[in-house]
């Protein structure tokens, strides 16, 4: 089988809420891995594929051996893989690039497939508002508040981090809303850098909206409620679900 098509999911959220359903969510994920990587050319995953990631200088979380064990098998055989951080997996550095061949981004990124032009990216900080979240995103990407963070010890960090982003999550909507800022930003961006498509998560549902005649903006959903993803075949990007 041609190896020619592109997919794209974002908000697995692995380690959350319990041990017991996030394996339940990785054997599922890596079910559906194995089966488009008969037809896949890349996957990009776009951001808080863990609930939590930090990696201190010589140890990274304990867990998660099966999709690292896939991802790392997938990568292997050719597949190129890529991973744009979400605010929950934003202190990714060089473990996965290093240890699995992983292509690792911390913003957004315009890639052109299939004859078409691509803005992908988490989403989140993107559009006007949510300016509380904007300044604290920026003192966690900071290398001072990194630094404090790897001083404390693991079991005390990942269980302060594991708190925050349960907040977090129950914080964010997981419905869709009338008033979409992502949807607005996708609107102003058009305007400046037109696309065909802007395909983004961290809405934890699945979206598709036209924002003009030849751009549509694709949301991924997520894998903890909907099991949803994007295929690009033949340069058109369509919203699937995972049964």
């Amino acid at each position: 089988m041609k190896k020619d098509t592109i997919y794209f999911a974002s908000d697995f959220h692995l380690g959350s809420p319990t041990l017991s359903e996030s394996h339940k969510r990785e054997r599922l994920i890596i079910k559906w891995m194995d089966q488009i990587k008969k037809n896949a050319k890349s996957i990009y995953l776009l951001g808080d594929i863990f609930d939590f990631w930090f990696e201190y200088k010589k140890v990274v979380p304990k867990g998660f051996i099966r999709i690292l064990g896939k991802i790392a098998e997938l990568n292997d055989s050719g597949i190129n893989i890529h991973i744009i951080t979400g605010n929950h997996d934003l202190w990714m550095k060089d473990y996965f690039k290093e240890e699995l061949g992983v292509n690792i981004y911390h913003k957004d990124i315009i890639i052109f497939e299939q004859n078409k032009k691509i803005s992908i990216g988490h989403g989140d900080g993107l559009g006007k508002g949510d300016y509380i979240y904007k300044v604290l995103r920026l003192i966690f990407n900071s290398n001072i508040c990194q630094w404090l963070f790897a001083r404390l010890h693991p079991n005390l960090a990942i269980a302060i981090a594991h708190k925050w982003s349960k907040t977090s999550r129950v914080k964010n909507n997981h419905v869709e809303e009338k008033h979409d800022i992502l949807f607005d930003h996708c609107k102003r961006e058009q305007k400046i850098n037109p696309v065909d498509y802007y395909i983004f998560g961290h809405r934890h549902f699945p979206i598709e909206k036209q924002i003009e005649k030849n751009s549509i903006y694709l949301n991924t959903g997520d894998w903890i409620s909907h099991n949803t993803y994007v295929e690009l075949h033949k340069g058109k990007a369509q919203l699937k679900k995972f049964k």
